[in-house]
């Protein structure tokens, strides 16, 4: 049988997405985001939803947390055609708020087709409900910057890009687990490090800047995470 073709199926999902009526999204959204980016990219980023910007234009991450995202792709050298970008629910949630479990259970199958057209070596999760999907009960400010092993997909948790709008210590947490994902993709190709380590004053900052870790947590975290990281795989 001969092997589906990425593109075309990511084009019909997006087809599929704009006629979904499955959740009561579509009543308000402009349009559809269904996702963007290579048929064959190496890394998928999972956001939690569109915003305004995103329903208007009907692309992820174009709004102010976008541009931040794209100065992290750029970091790493990375930018938009060589990843794929795309979010757990594909129409904008009334008035930006989380999106419900309901949504996120209606739009699982087009986010499963994608995973499995697009066959990433690295899933990237930008919040904590994409991160949900995959750990539920889980801390991001616990877990955020690992890979992790989730069946046949290596999954690494991290802050959605907006939580640095918000909360501007969170920036230096979230280049620092944006500067390890080169070393990771090469570990997993059986390849020499890329040579992207995180400075050590990074990552002091960083770990001192994540919430949720509890006392004296981040900072043991920081310390040992190269060496830990990639065991969990």
């Amino acid at each position: 049988m001969e092997a589906a073709d990425p593109r075309r199926g990511l084009a019909v999902i997006a087809k599929q997405v704009a006629g979904c009526h499955d959740c009561p999204l579509y009543k308000g959204a402009t349009n559809p985001v269904p996702g963007e980016g290579s048929a064959t990219a190496e890394i998928m980023f999972v956001g939690e939803g569109p915003g305004f910007y995103e329903d208007k234009q009907g692309r992820p991450f174009v709004g102010a947390s976008g541009k931040f995202l794209d100065e992290l792709l750029a970091s790493i050298r990375l930018d938009r055609k060589s990843v794929f970008i795309t979010n757990v629910v594909k129409h904008r949630p009334p008035n930006n708020r989380d999106p419900q479990p309901d949504e996120i259970a209606a739009c699982k199958q087009y986010l499963d087709a994608q995973i499995e057209l697009v066959a990433p070596a690295v899933v990237v999760t930008l919040g904590r409900h994409s991160m949900q999907r995959y750990f539920p009960g889980e801390a991001i400010g616990r877990v955020h910057g690992q890979p992790r092993r989730k069946d046949d997909l290596i999954v690494v948790p991290m802050y959605h890009p907006a939580a640095a709008l918000h909360q501007q210590t969170l920036r230096q947490v979230i280049e620092a687990d944006f500067a390890r994902l080169p070393d990771f993709l090469a570990k997993l190709r059986g390849e020499p490090a890329a040579r992207t380590e995180v400075p050590p004053q990074l990552r002091r900052e960083a770990a001192a800047a994540a919430p949720d870790a509890g006392s004296g947590t981040a900072a043991a975290t920081a310390a040992e995470s190269d060496a830990q990281q990639m065991r969990l795989l």
